[in-house]
């Protein structure tokens, strides 16, 4: 508490120059006490002043908490009143015969009239209004973008840090829908070649080279060729073995998802694969999920720029990974992912490209100085080689949407209807076309965005 005896018109003089000099440019305003009246609330901006007039000389002053505001004479009616921090407090005035004078509530504020000058100078178009609550700023009104908001917001938190309530709303078109495209191919080809030469000379004595190749079990085998020669207890047989085999596999996902601007969207297509985890002796079960996934957060910017931050993957469970290398019941999985942030805007697109995998694996055997001769060598030795080649290409296209009637809206389901007996039994058809206006359209064929209108 800070307390004030007034004594002489030349000190008090001095200690208001001492204490106030650094805030000689604040602006101050009167606020008059009369006598006998109950005076109300005394409102002063942050780093602004107001002087407090009374009827009747006063000879002592206290102000409850100097930290929120301080207090100096000018003469023995005036009181000079500075606001430091937001917040509230109490002036004590006493008279001459000490009775009490008038106990003012003095609430300091932000200073609103330099926040609105800046804010209009800095967003100039937008209808942002500005009040204030207790020791806060209140903000409300309509803006353009997001990022105007939080630039509002951003700008507000210099005057009244922490003490920002935000009524604010976004005008326009907010919503955003992401047209996505994965499209993966996975090639794969392999070839071998290699000979087996078996002697045998009897129901104990055999010999053999080359690549161990079932040969009792030789039909089994895809390309491959043998003869035998010989007869009776001496027989000789000769496998040959040239293997190509080549594979493809294409996966395609094309999912649609709208967000609100600055709010997350997710999607999967695909499953989730059931993987043991053992926690202290006891076994429980988590799901790892697969397939394609995807989230994107959008922000609309001004001038309707799209920023989008997306995470993006493609997993499948990998079966060539098993055995001994993996404990029982769990599974490995093959993830190609990504993670970018771009800005574009309405109707335009980018690509993900060159996710490329190459993978190559090559083997020889033979059997020392035997595979060295010449011609008969071939006899003794096997080669093969396996490459796979993934290629992963995502296409994400970012639209600006706005929600639409809903008897607009087309259904798959409004393609086809149950059908009667009669074209089921006699006509043999599992489904009929739909009927009604729905049902024309879904005759013509037509597709696109269900739910939405493009701008």
């Amino acid at each position: 508490m800070k307390i004030i005896q007034v004594a002489a018109a030349v000190l008090l003089t001095a200690t208001l120059g001492a204490s106030f000099a650094p805030q000689a440019q604040a602006q101050s305003d009167t606020f008059r006490v009369a006598n006998g009246a109950a005076a109300s609330t005394l409102r002063v901006s942050m780093n602004r002043a107001v002087v407090v007039e009374t009827d009747n000389p006063f000879a002592e002053l206290s102000i409850a908490n100097p930290g929120i505001a301080d207090i100096s004479t000018l003469s023995d009616r005036s009181i000079y009143v500075l606001g430091k921090t937001p917040g509230r407090t109490t002036l004590t005035i006493l008279g001459p015969d000490g009775g009490l004078v008038s106990n003012i509530e003095v609430q300091v504020t932000p200073d609103i009239a330099e926040f609105r000058e800046r804010l209009r100078q800095i967003l100039p178009n937008e209808k942002i209004e500005v009040r204030t609550a207790n020791d806060g700023i209140v903000l409300s009104g309509t803006v353009s973008t997001i990022a105007r908001l939080d630039a509002a917001i951003e700008l507000a938190q210099r005057y009244a840090p922490d003490r920002i309530s935000n009524l604010m709303s976004v005008g326009g078109t907010q919503q955003v829908m992401l047209k996505v495209r994965f499209a993966e191919m996975q090639r794969g080809i392999g070839k071998s070649l290699g000979s087996t030469l078996s002697v045998n000379a009897g129901s104990s004595n055999s010999f053999s080279t080359g690549n161990p190749l079932n040969l009792a079990g030789a039909a089994d085998n895809a390309g491959t060729l043998g003869f035998r020669l010989g007869g009776g207890r001496l027989t000789t047989q000769v496998l040959l073995e040239a293997l190509e085999t080549q594979g493809l596999s294409r996966t395609l996902a094309e999912p649609n998802l709208t967000a609100l601007s600055g709010q997350e969207a997710s999607f999967l297509a695909g499953g989730e694969y059931p993987v043991p985890v053992r926690n202290d002796g006891e076994v429980t079960i988590e799901y790892r999920p697969f397939g394609v996934e995807l989230a994107f957060t959008p922000r609309v910017l001004d001038d309707n720029v799209i920023n989008l931050r997306l995470d993006a993957s493609v997993s499948s469970i990998d079966t060539s990974v098993s055995g001994a290398t993996l404990p029982d019941g769990s599974v490995a999985f093959r993830r190609r992912e990504t993670q970018t942030t771009v800005e574009l805007r309405d109707g335009e697109s980018f690509a993900i490209a060159g996710l490329l995998e190459d993978d190559f694996r090559a083997s020889a055997r033979s059997v020392p100085w035997l595979s060295e001769l010449p011609i008969l060598g071939a006899l003794f030795r096997s080669a093969s080689y396996q490459r796979d080649q993934t290629e992963l290409v995502i296409v994400i296209t970012a639209h600006l949407v706005s929600p639409t009637r809903g008897d607009a809206l087309m259904l798959p389901t409004d393609r086809v209807r149950p059908p009667t007996e009669r074209d089921l039994f006699l006509s043999g058809r599992l489904a009929a076309p739909g009927s009604g206006a729905l049902g024309e359209i879904a005759r013509q064929d037509f597709g696109g965005s269900y739910g939405y209108v493009l701008d």
